[in-house]
């Protein structure tokens, strides 16, 4: 994860160096070297996730001398990818930003215990009618809408047994398939409230400026530049939806035709066309994807 930038560019070393430095952990060794069964706890994923993207974006301006302001109108991120935005655009220092989500990542496993809490993707439905299975199912436990995908994708959080009664709930409302996914804990549902608790009082530590361009914020699908209504929402960001179908239609309503995926994988660029068809999406995960954008734009 992230070896063939660091050893392409310089620049992308030296963010990893710096995230290393702000965690004291040696967190770029476990990105080249694994295991990989330590890589993907969240206290490590999301830092090491966040250190790729910005990474990218750093390389797009000081190697390719392309200012980030002057390549885009404006940022988002999916869930964690928000912090990467915040970091890109230069709302929050890069050493900020992994201390942050190193803490994020703990105190979200903490919230709940293990086996308690689940989330589950369903297909082939829409957020209104996941809602419904999710009020249906509840009984009394907790279960909500984590992410509006977009395209028909939908997932769900929150306590394992209420999770399984949506999946089956969802089934007379048209999602075509529900599967449990293989996370450790239940994002962005109520369970994580001890999670939002702790990030606030991060947050309120740090310093975050004012965005070089606009932030799209999770929670509320439109922009975002004050300082304080930034931390504000990613404080709700723990336990609320992520609205990333109506964040990318918020972006096509602002002019924007593409978006670019900065970071480890292409989930999100893939996300674009089914959420909108006459816009694209394309991922710069390695060099040569960077090289190719900037011989482009």
């Amino acid at each position: 994860m992230g070896t063939d930038l660091a050893a392409a560019f310089a620049t992308a070393w030296d963010v990893f160096q710096e995230v290393d430095e702000a965690l004291k952990q040696n967190l770029s060794k476990l990105m080249r070297e694994g295991p990989g069964s330590d890589l993907v706890l969240t206290e490590n994923a999301q830092p090491a996730l966040m250190a790729v993207s910005v990474a990218v974006v750093r390389v797009l301006e000081k190697d390719g001398g392309k200012p980030l302001s002057g390549m885009a109108t404006h940022v988002a991120g999916h869930s964690l990818g928000e912090y990467s935005a915040l970091a890109a655009a230069g709302a929050l220092q890069l050493a900020d930003a992994a201390r942050l989500l190193k803490l994020r990542g703990q105190s979200m496993q903490k919230a709940v215990p293990v086996g308690v809490g689940a989330m589950a993707a369903l297909l082939g439905i829409e957020l209104e009618p996941a809602q419904q299975a999710c009020q249906e199912a509840a009984q009394g436990q907790v279960v909500a809408v984590a992410n509006d995908n977009g395209g028909g994708q939908v997932v769900v959080s929150g306590h394992k047994e209420a999770v399984e009664r949506t999946i089956e709930a969802a089934k007379s409302k048209g999602c075509k398939r529900g599967m449990l996914l293989p996370v450790s804990a239940p994002f962005h549902c109520p369970l994580m409230q001890p999670a939002a608790d702790a990030m606030k009082e991060a947050l309120e530590k740090v310093t975050l400026s004012t965005p070089s361009i606009p932030l799209i914020a999770n929670v509320l699908a439109s922009e975002l530049t004050n300082p304080a209504d930034i931390r504000q929402r990613l404080v709700e960001q723990v336990t609320g939806l992520v609205r990333w179908r109506e964040s990318v239609q918020y972006m096509k309503a602002q002019n924007v035709a593409a978006l670019i995926e900065c970071g480890s994988g292409k989930v999100l660029s893939g996300l674009v066309k089914r959420i909108d068809k006459d816009m694209t999406g394309q991922a710069l995960n390695t060099p040569a994807d960077i090289e190719a954008f900037l011989k482009a734009v």
